[in-house]
C-alpha cells in the first residue's frame, strides 16, 4: 500500500509496550462521496426525481394501506406489509428507469440491493408505525408519518449502493 494512502497514529500504551495503528484513507469513503456529491447539480436533479417517485410510492402505499384496513378489514400491521410490497415494486421500476437512468446496468443485482435497502428502511418505518399507533396516533396518520421518517435514509442508501453505476 502506498504511503500517501495510510497514516500511522500512536496510541497511548495500555500495557507494557506502545502500539501503532494503521488507518486507511479510502478515496471512495462514504463521507468523501457525500461531500463531493452535494456539489454536483445532477445529484440534486436525482434527489428531486427520487422525491417525485417517492411521492407516487407514498400515494400508492397509503392507498393500499387504507384500502386494506377500511375496505378489506385487514390488520394494520399486515396492511403495512402489503402496502410496502406494492409501493416498493412501483418505486423500483420508476427509480431504475427515470431517477437513476440505470437501464444498462445489472437489473437483477440492482433489484436485490433495492429490495434489501427497502426492507431495512421498512423495518424502521414499521417500528415508527407501531410506536405511533401504540401512542394513540390514528393508523392512517401514523403510516404517513412513518413513511416520511424513512425517506432520507432510503434515498442515500439507494443512491450510494443500489443504483451505484
Amino acid at each position: 500500500m502506498s504511503e500517501d494512502m495510510t497514516s500511522t497514529l500512536e496510541r497511548p500504551a495500555v500495557g507494557p509496550r506502545p502500539r501503532a495503528v494503521q488507518v486507511k484513507h479510502s478515496p471512495t469513503a462514504l463521507h468523501v462521496r457525500v461531500r463531493h456529491g452535494v456539489r454536483k447539480p445532477h445529484n440534486w436533479i436525482q434527489l428531486v426525481r427520487f422525491g417525485a417517485v417517492g411521492a407516487t410510492g407514498y400515494v400508492v402505499n397509503l392507498a393500499v394501506f387504507v384500502a386494506c384496513i377500511h375496505l378489506l378489514g385487514v390488520d394494520y400491521r399486515v396492511s403495512a406489509v402489503l402496502a410496502w410490497m406494492v409501493s416498493v415494486t412501483n418505486n423500483f421500476w420508476l427509480n431504475r428507469h427515470w431517477t437513476f437512468g440505470a437501464r444498462q446496468a445489472r437489473p437483477l443485482r440492482q433489484a436485490i440491493r433495492f429490495f434489501a435497502v427497502s426492507a431495512a428502511v421498512f423495518g424502521v418505518t414499521y417500528g415508527v408505525l407501531v410506536a405511533l399507533v401504540s401512542g394513540g396516533v390514528t393508523k392512517d396518520l401514523a403510516q404517513a408519518i412513518a413513511i416520511a421518517c424513512g425517506t432520507p435514509l432510503n434515498f442515500v442508501a439507494q443512491k450510494l449502493w443500489s443504483f451505484k453505476v
